[in-house]
């Protein structure tokens, strides 16, 4: 009997990868991502920096990848029961459940450096942003849209109401406040977006 095995050098690239990827959210973390290099990535994960250029074509393609390779993780750690938008019925009280979720996550400093991080590298490179979007913003965007259309037809929400702009008033405000830090980012005030944003989608 054949035994299907994954060969030696498949287990080494996939060690690499995540030694690479581990490496670059530390560095970004630790020293910020202007003074993040790929040779300080190269030489934390004990690869050289070909390496690296062989799989990614930049500083912000390994950080992206590693921060989706994060959020797979931790939405893995979390389990399925945690994963998306709670529908209990009550549309204010699971928007306010997982807006604090979102606060908390943003104020931890594991998701916060490289998130700020990607948001800046987006606006410089056009496809860096695109595919932060694709791959980070866009599957919870989704999921957001999701529930509102399901309130709607619980008649929780306007029909006439858009809920893809809905989601934009949610999450904006949030986004606002911690890229240009212009004031604390609290539970307190997800729950206080919450409550001005379902006010104003009620039938």
């Amino acid at each position: 009997m054949v035994e299907n095995r994954v060969p030696d050098s498949s287990r080494r690239s996939e060690r690499s990868r995540r030694a690479i990827h581990d490496a670059a959210l530390g560095l970004v973390a630790e020293v910020g991502y202007p003074r993040t290099t790929i040779e300080a990535i190269a030489a934390r994960a004990g690869v050289g920096k070909q390496t690296i250029y062989r799989w990614w074509p930049s500083k912000a393609a390994v950080l992206l990848e590693a921060f989706v390779a994060l959020g797979e993780r931790t939405a893995a750690q979390a389990g399925a029961d945690a994963q998306g938008i709670p529908d209990t019925g009550d549309l204010a009280a699971d928007l306010r459940t997982v807006l604090r979720a979102t606060v908390d996550e943003l104020n931890d400093p594991a998701f916060e450096a490289p998130t700020r991080a990607l948001a800046a590298a987006g606006i410089v490179d056009p496809q860096v942003g695109a595919e932060f979007v694709q791959k980070l913003l866009d599957p919870g965007l989704r999921l957001y849209i999701a529930r509102l259309r399901a309130a709607q037809r619980a008649g929780q929400v306007r029909a006439d109401a858009d809920p893809r702009i809905a989601v934009e008033l949610l999450v904006g405000p949030l986004t606002h406040r911690w890229l240009l830090r212009t004031l604390p980012l609290t539970r307190e005030y997800a729950d206080a977006v919450v409550d001005h944003v379902v006010r104003g989608l009620a039938p």
